[in-house]
């Protein structure tokens, strides 16, 4: 695991962004030069401008307009960012993570609830059956 990927996954990196898009969806080897290779795609960090326009250039959607979109539904996307679980998984179809958008927010004591408990990843995903979904969790130490 890279220091980016790592760092990001503590909740260090508020500034930049992770992508994970599967091999399934995108079939570009020069994606593991920018992040890491892991079981099944290639998960990124990259800071949130080239980030959210890498996200753009790869899935053909705006990343905020994703998020908002995700946040109708709510999934469990695995805490390494590189797969997760649709909602609508007990529907017949394919139920693959096809891509992750994440970006991490820092300790708000103020607004409470999970985000007074510390660091707080956003992460939304998009499954191969076309359901979009979202995920939050506080960073543990």
């Amino acid at each position: 695991m890279t220091e980016a990927r790592e760092a990001f996954l503590a909740g260090e990196r508020p500034e930049d962004v992770a992508l994970f898009l599967a091999d399934s969806y995108v079939s570009d080897d020069r994606l593991a030069e920018y992040g890491d290779a892991v079981e099944g795609g290639v998960l990124i960090v990259i800071d949130g401008e080239r980030g959210r326009n890498a996200f753009k250039a790869a899935t053909g959607t705006g990343a905020m307009e994703f998020a908002r979109l995700a946040m109708e539904h709510e999934g469990i996307i695995d805490d390494d960012l590189a797969g997760g679980t649709c909602p609508d998984e007990l529907e017949d179809g394919d139920h693959d993570t096809q891509f992750v958008f994440a970006f991490a927010e820092e300790q708000n004591e103020e607004v409470g609830g999970i985000y007074a408990e510390g660091d707080v990843v956003h992460a939304y995903a998009q499954c191969t059956c076309g359901t979009a979904y979202s995920d939050r969790w506080a960073v543990q130490d």
